[in-house]
């Protein structure tokens, strides 16, 4: 019997070797490029290491240390704040309404008019999104497109001084609005005719069909695209970088633009790696809102 069940257990594993040896050049490829720099900061996070001076040569493990730091330091809790409301306005309310609403309207319409609009939506997309800081920077800043526009009737100013928080947003909107369209397009075209069909010959209005058949209907496409867009929306650097550079002072200072200062600017890479873990658990936890929220809809359908 122990020779049985060893043969057993060898020709069980057959299968599974032949598995995984082809798939051997890319999970070592993502263990070397992927887990490895994941370990390799965690475990940075924990130190003082930095990248100059003494801690670059002799770094020391320092535990808790970095994490106690960020908790009491109050340009952080700014930056996240800052973060948290650049995400809800740009991608949770702007991003992910204006491409609902979009999708909506495309929906019947005609091929030459869908694809013209999606022409400037999607190409406000594929822009590369150093240029689109710089294309709303020149229409944004004192002297510039609107500036010289409001100046004709007095309400000439620097909105990337008055308004740098709003600036962003709306160019962050303007910019990331085309991949919500696309997954509401796509959502929108899988709905059931025959059900839409029914609830219009019940009488139903354009507003109590969205909100009883098409909503719930596409509660996973909703879920899935804030989330998408949500993660996305938390490591936006460049766009922030390229219009305010997180100023003035520190008014548009999100949470990945301050851990750049702290890692590569004052060159303590440890504190800034410290960071860098906590957003990614605030990434997490917004993750784990929208899959409870996908739940619960399904237990209430």
């Amino acid at each position: 019997m122990l020779i049985t069940a060893t043969g057993r257990r060898r020709k069980s594993t057959v299968p599974v070797m032949r598995w995984l040896a082809p798939l051997s050049p890319a999970l070592l490829i993502m263990l070397l490029f992927f887990a490895g720099p994941v370990l390799w900061s965690v475990y940075i996070a924990f130190t003082n290491k930095a990248l100059t001076g003494v801690g670059a040569q002799h770094a020391k493990w320092v535990g808790f240390s970095n994490f106690v730091h960020l908790l009491s330091d109050p340009l952080f809790v700014h930056s996240l704040l800052l973060t948290v409301l650049f995400v809800l306005g740009s991608a949770v309310v702007g991003q992910n309404t204006l491409g609902f609403l979009i999708a909506l309207l495309e929906r019947g319409k005609s091929r030459f008019f869908v694809a013209t609009l999606n022409t400037f939506i999607i190409g406000a997309w594929v822009m590369p999104e150093i240029v689109a800081g710089f294309t709303w920077y020149a229409y944004l800043y004192q002297g510039g497109v609107l500036d010289t526009w409001l100046s004709h009737i007095g309400l000439s100013q620097d909105w990337l001084y008055t308004a740098p928080m709003l600036a962003v947003i709306i160019a962050n909107i303007w910019r990331g609005t085309a991949f919500s369209m696309l997954v509401y397009s796509a959502g929108l075209s899988d709905l059931p005719g025959e059900l839409l069909e029914a609830a219009q010959v019940d009488g139903a209005n354009q507003l109590s069909m969205l909100r009883r058949v098409i909503i719930p209907l596409m509660r996973r496409s909703i879920v899935t695209n804030l989330m998408l867009i949500t993660l996305q929306t938390l490591g936006d650097f460049t766009l922030i970088f390229v219009m305010t550079a997180g100023g003035p002072g520190e008014a548009s200072q999100t949470t990945p633009l301050y851990i750049y200062q702290q890692a590569l600017q004052l060159y303590n890479i440890s504190y800034g790696t410290a960071i860098s873990l906590v957003l990614l658990l605030v990434g997490a936890a917004f993750s784990i809102v929208y899959m409870k929220m996908v739940k619960v809809q399904e237990e209430v359908a």
